[in-house]
């Protein structure tokens, strides 16, 4: 008989992320933070003043997600409304040393970690005389393990008062369904904490359905998604080298693996934010180089295995945002819970059919509007009608 193919188990995915992205931009004081949102979020919200701890609670805007396809519906219908896929940015506090023991503003920012969906961290690798660093000069591979240390000893404290809380019911003993389940989580919560003290992340580890679920209620700051932002001076980033590169990927490859690093300049993205469209393309075609912000956005989507369809029409086209294998009930419900409720069906349209025949009606009389049920599972870039019953009053 021929061998079986082997077919690659696709890695499961912690959290829950929905259509309301929040991605967090976290690192050492002074390092970028705040002028970064303010760049990627052209708002004057934020504050990048020269001395730690200048932002305090959380500053929050929306960016919108770059989407050439998303344009390119919208000059096909020529809708009243426009509404394009977003990202919730929340810029947080400096980390310092000694934070998971209440160090600086500690557990404020621990706090802000837990209710983001994914982690922007900077780092910074520029020099700059008048930017005061916390720890007195700059050392990325230091800073990733101040922020790695205390991210992982505030997952430990978690973990271990988790544990404590599943031995109080395996401790009464039994073969009921409840005690051998607690036992099999203490097991799995014991592998974490050894996880933790070893160095390494919660993320960066393959997880099964099961273990998933429990690591979801656990709010782990190390199992959220993360993205290295390496913010280097202008200068460097227009000649693509920095000293500090090599050591920083390095210590990603050993730390954080398969986690992205994206070089980009604060300084550089600061400067374009105030320029209008015209000029900073201009700006940055005079310097040969590309601004990093798209690639950080749809980075981040990417990262955390979202996809986008679409619904329009005369009156509206917008983009919404699902994770990858969602069904098409589900992603009604993206829009409102009724329509996954009473869900009937979906008539689906490919993209690139939208784009050749420019015309619903051609497409339906060329047999591509698609009639898809309830196992149906939406495709990045599908453009869907939902039919659903009444709802219920």
């Amino acid at each position: 008989m021929p061998p079986k193919k082997q077919v690659e188990e696709k890695k499961v995915l912690l959290g829950r992320p929905g259509n309301n992205l929040k991605a967090g931009i976290v690192g050492l004081a002074n390092v970028g933070k705040s002028t970064f949102f303010q760049a990627i979020t052209r708002c004057p919200l934020g504050n990048p003043a020269n001395y730690p701890f200048a932002t305090i609670d959380p500053e929050e805007a929306r960016v919108i997600v770059p989407s050439p396809r998303f344009e390119e519906l919208s000059e096909i219908y020529k809708p009243a409304s426009k509404v394009p896929a977003h990202l919730t940015v929340y810029d947080i506090a400096g980390l310092t040393k000694g934070a998971s023991a209440g160090e600086g503003l500690g557990n404020a920012f621990l706090s802000h970690i837990r209710a983001v969906d994914s982690i922007y961290q900077v780092v910074r690798c520029f020099d700059d005389a008048e930017i005061i660093h916390i720890e007195g000069d700059v050392d990325p591979v230091r800073d990733l393990d101040i922020i790695n240390t205390e991210l992982r000893l505030k997952d430990i404290e978690f973990a271990e008062k988790h544990l404590e809380n599943i031995e109080k019911i395996t401790r009464r003993g039994g073969q009921s369904l409840e005690v051998k389940q607690k036992k099999e989580e203490a097991q799995l919560v014991e592998r974490i904490i050894e996880l933790l003290k070893s160095g390494q992340r919660v993320a960066n580890q393959s997880w099964t359905p099961k273990e998933v679920e429990v690591i979801n209620s656990m709010f782990l700051l190390t199992a959220k998604p993360s993205i290295y932002l390496i913010n280097l001076s202008e200068r460097d980033y227009i000649r693509k080298k920095n000293k500090h590169l090599l050591k920083i990927k390095e210590w990603v490859d050993k730390y954080s693996p398969g986690d992205l690093i994206i070089p980009f300049s604060v300084c550089l993205e600061e400067r374009l934010s105030h320029m209008s469209e015209e000029e900073a393309q201009e700006e940055l075609k005079n310097l040969g180089v590309q601004s990093a912000l798209p690639k950080i956005i749809t980075t981040m989507r990417e990262k955390l295995d979202l996809i986008s369809f679409f619904t329009c029409g005369p009156d509206e086209v917008r983009e919404w945002t699902i994770r990858r294998g969602t069904k098409a009930p589900q992603a009604a419900g993206v829009i409102h819970n009724d329509l996954m409720n009473t869900f009937i069906l979906a008539q689906v349209m490919k993209y690139e059919d939208v784009v050749e025949y420019k015309d619903d009606n051609a497409i339906k009389a060329a047999g591509k509007l698609l009639q898809k049920g309830k196992e149906y599972v939406v495709e990045d870039g599908d453009i869907i009608y939902f039919r659903a019953g009444a709802g219920k009053n």
